[in-house]
């Protein structure tokens, strides 16, 4: 499958996560090529506040007349004592070139293209020991 995706200027992600993005659309079996816009969730059905496991993950595509942008990478964990609830634990927004980190808020460029780099490395491993089921919902 052919899927093109444009990264931002300055603000670029390893081939190795585009891979697992693609080998995701493409393990779907149908295609996205009618879609605007492609959401992809990874989870670990495992994952629990009492058992922990591997955050779920969202990423967010769009069309852009001939190709893909990315839009959003966000990271969710259960926070919380008594009653956990998922948050979103870092949110990666590539239009505007910022990352977010729950405990941080907006991080500047340098500690934000840190910490995305060492996300992604960790989230292509983590995909590769086959630990995510993923979901696609086109729009």
């Amino acid at each position: 499958m052919a899927l093109k995706i444009e990264q931002i200027s300055g603000f670029k992600v390893p081939d190795s996560f585009i891979g697992v993005i693609v080998s995701a659309i493409a393990n779907r079996g149908d295609s996205i090529g009618g879609a605007k816009a492609v959401t992809l969730n990874f989870r670990d059905p495992d994952y629990s506040p009492e058992a922990g496991g591997f955050h779920p993950v969202e990423v967010r595509l769009e069309k852009q007349a001939t190709s893909w942008q990315l839009i959003y990478i966000t990271d969710f964990s259960y926070q919380g004592r008594y009653t956990p609830e998922l948050i979103k634990e870092i949110d990666v927004c590539f239009s505007i070139k910022q990352v977010y980190h729950f405990l941080a808020g907006w991080l500047n460029a340098r500690e934000g293209k840190e910490l995305l780099a060492l996300f992604i490395s960790n989230f292509v491993e983590y995909y590769n020991t086959g630990c995510y089921q993923v979901t696609i919902t086109t729009e």
